[in-house]
């Protein structure tokens, strides 16, 4: 039960890509420095929040898997010896896409690829246009860095999500995020939205005996997008402001770090493993689980 130093890089996103995937790639050599031996990026970090309208030219920033992101990030584990967990806009064949996290082991080969498997539709995160739900199920990888799940975003509103990919063997679960307020909303709902985020994943880690690790960007967008030399200005209104407050979780739900709301940071947390074994040792969900009456949760709704 090796403990491992986490890093979440939480950052901002200007409308270039190749710029964001500059800074990424700074800012995991960085943590790596740093004594980081798995590193996680925010949701889609290479762009600005696209999803805030539906536009078919923002297809072209998309990539394939292995492609130009994974190369770049290859290397970087591979000379730092460090496990990063990248989400990506993959292109997986002609018109169909997914939102998709890759975990890059330190010999840079990929280790595990995650389709997000839940997909919104609301006003700003017009996600359903752009990603196929995923078709790879809920996965928990035995890296060199742990025993590890990823989840994204939207995922992780879902108890389901996160119960399977513990039963699977994770014993930390990462969730890149791009997560907001519109602006309109801030005074009224702001910092009740943001707790509910922060609840609803600290439930997570304590219901299923794991670490939790959230990791968002920060700053305000309206999705530009300036890709391979081509401009694709967002959409004028309010925009979105992302409002970072990544954290780490240990398995009782204990907030252990926490980044600011409006600063790009990077979060450094040492994970003990055996916080799992104990921890579940003495809160015994899992073993006091009722499978056998459980069928209804594949239901839609139970009349």
């Amino acid at each position: 039960m090796k403990k491992t130093n986490v890093a979440l890089i939480q950052m901002s996103c200007e409308p270039d890509t190749g710029k964001n995937l500059d800074k990424a790639a700074d800012r995991i050599v960085d943590a790596a420095k740093h004594g980081a031996e798995l590193i996680c990026l925010p949701e889609l970090f290479r762009t600005q929040y696209f999803c805030q309208r539906e536009d078919h030219a923002l297809f072209a920033t998309a990539e394939s898997i292995p492609g130009p992101s994974t190369e770049r990030l290859s290397q970087i584990a591979r000379e730092h010896k460090v496990v990063i967990i990248a989400s990506l806009f993959e292109r997986r064949a002609p018109g169909l896409y997914h939102n998709t996290a890759v975990t890059l082991e330190r010999d840079g080969s990929i280790a595990d690829t995650y389709r997000k498997m839940h997909i919104p539709d609301d006003p700003l995160y017009y996600e359903k246009f752009y990603f196929t739900p995923g078709d790879l199920g809920f996965r928990a990888l035995r890296s060199t860095a742990g025993n590890i799940g990823t989840l994204v975003c939207w995922d992780q509103w879902y108890p389901e999500g996160a119960r399977i990919t513990a039963l699977k063997g994770a014993e930390v679960l990462f969730f890149p995020t791009a997560i907001g307020w519109h602006p309109s909303e801030k005074a009224e709902f702001g910092e009740a939205q943001y707790d509910a985020w922060q609840t609803t994943q600290r439930a997570h880690a304590i219901s299923n005996g794991v670490w939790v690790c959230a990791v968002n960007r920060v700053g305000f967008e309206h999705g530009d997008v300036l890709h391979e030399g081509v401009n694709m200005p967002g959409p004028e209104g309010a925009g979105l402001e992302f409002w970072g407050g990544s954290f780490i979780a240990d398995p009782f739900g204990r907030i252990v770090a926490k980044a600011s709301h409006d600063t790009e940071e990077t979060l450094y947390v040492e994970i003990d493993p055996a916080q799992v074994e104990i921890t579940r040792q003495h809160w015994p969900f899992l073993r006091d689980r009722r499978i056998d009456a459980y069928e209804g949760v594949t239901k839609r709704f139970i009349e």
